[in-house]
């Protein structure tokens, strides 16, 4: 590490570790609520645009392009077609701190069942190349809305900060693509090398109106994992003339639950999901493979490589033991779309959830724990040397479904569910709040 480098990362050390008190500079003047709220109409217009036109992962064009118009129309120096699709936006505001603020693009194959009045419609070729419908049932739009809301108060506000505005649209958040992608082009070369990493993700079960955060590891190392069963197919009069991939592939399937019952220790968070499994054309053939799709889950290296040794081992044994020979062994690939873990600067963190607390209530700001989800933003803070980041949760609940819910009236739709449906307003205006406030803070930190 250079002199440079090393005096850099001792200064910001000191920075976040340097108790400060809440200036007015730094939680923004007192009109900020009144300027998001004035501001309102403009970015609902927005999110309902967003949410009509989804697109999946590696196509975002469209939507790449009007994020980097509302970037431009206020100052940025915008690169588009980064890393794919991805957006870059600098707004350089004399000297201090460069702040990275980062929203994703992508949207689900999901066809939306909210019955809102601007609802998806929208269908695209996914990856396998068939038609598929599309849905932000991930929270993205909200993400963008926020992301564009933040930038105009920003700029609006440009007297109260000082420093240089790193804004990222990243594509291919749900493919563990984008991150990697930007980084791997030159982010952090090609553009100002932030001080601090920020972004926000919705909570499918907090309140709207209220934030959320992890002190540390907040989301996990998420692999996703191809397996194609192969076997002997023939005729479904005659099974034992064959050697029949599905009943190998139901052995398989059970057997993979035992990695993470009797194989990885119970202190050590780890999941092993077959989401999608398809095999056979017809009642009374027995075909000649079955192809299954796995998300993995864990938080340490040893946990991950453990899991997909098992599934290797696994898999071959059990088809061993069916008599196959070794040309039809199965074959497990591990896609290149694996997200390490994410973590919260647990410094950084706590002076953001004592804002948090300052601005929106003790009861508003809510301490929350590490989850199995996965998120590639992480990335963005391993580079080295480090930098600090932090993804906080916001709640998009509504307060009337919020407290049925809580009473055990009703279930809440999850995130990735066709069925989700934000609370737009208290769910942006708190988003554009919480992170203007962030970013006011730590570009107005003493030093």
């Amino acid at each position: 590490m250079t002199k440079t480098i090393f005096a850099k990362q001792l200064f910001l050390a000191v920075f976040l570790l340097t108790a400060t008190s809440f200036n007015h500079l730094a939680i923004a003047s007192s009109k900020l609520a009144e300027q998001i709220s004035q501001d309102y109409s403009y970015l609902e217009n927005l999110y309902q645009h967003l949410h009509r036109n989804p697109e999946i992962s590696f196509q975002e064009k469209e939507t790449a392009q009007r994020i980097a118009q509302e970037l431009s129309k206020q100052g940025f120096d915008v690169t588009t077609g980064f890393g794919g699709h991805g957006v870059v936006g600098v707004l350089k505001n004399g000297s201090g701190p460069t702040i990275m603020i980062r929203t994703d693009l992508d949207a689900l194959p999901i066809q939306e069942q909210t019955g809102l009045e601007y609802a998806s419609v929208k269908s695209m070729k996914n990856r396998d190349g068939k038609d598929t419908f599309t849905m932000h049932a991930c929270g993205h739009d909200i993400h963008m809305t926020v992301f564009t809301g933040v930038a105009r108060r920003l700029v609006a506000n440009k007297n109260q900060w000082s420093g240089t505005l790193l804004m990222i649209g990243q594509p291919a958040e749900e493919r563990s693509g984008g991150a990697k992608a930007m980084l791997a082009e030159g982010l952090f070369t090609r553009f100002p090398r932030p001080d601090y990493n920020l972004a926000i993700h919705v909570s499918a079960n907090l309140e709207a109106g209220t934030v959320g955060a992890v002190k540390g590891f907040a989301m996990a190392n998420v692999d996703s994992v191809d397996i194609v069963v192969k076997g002997q197919g023939g005729h479904g009069a005659y099974p034992q003339n064959t050697k029949d991939p599905i009943v190998l592939s139901a052995q398989i399937i059970q057997s993979l639950q035992t990695i993470v019952s009797r194989e990885t220790s119970p202190l050590e968070p780890a999941v092993v999901t077959v989401g999608s499994i398809h095999g056979g054309s017809q009642h009374n053939i027995i075909s000649n493979e079955v192809k299954m799709q796995l998300t993995l889950r864990s938080y340490s290296d040893k946990v991950r490589k453990n899991t997909i040794a098992a599934i290797r081992r696994m898999t071959a044994n059990l088809a061993k033991a069916a008599g196959l020979p070794d040309n039809l062994l199965p074959v497990v690939t591990v896609l290149d779309e694996s997200t390490p873990a994410a973590y919260n600067n647990p410094v950084l963190t706590k002076k953001v959830i004592a804002l948090f607390k300052q601005t929106f209530g003790d009861d508003k700001m809510i301490e929350l724990t590490p989850e199995m989800v996965g998120e590639d933003f992480g990335r963005y803070g391993q580079v080295e040397p480090k930098i600090p980041s932090l993804m906080f949760r916001l709640g998009t609940v509504d307060s009337k479904t919020f407290k049925q819910f809580q009473q055990g009236k009703l279930r809440l739709p999850t995130l990735h569910s066709a069925d989700f449906a934000p609370a737009p307003k208290p769910t942006i205006q708190t988003g554009v709040e919480a992170m203007t406030k962030a970013a006011l803070m730590l570009f107005n930190q003493k030093k």
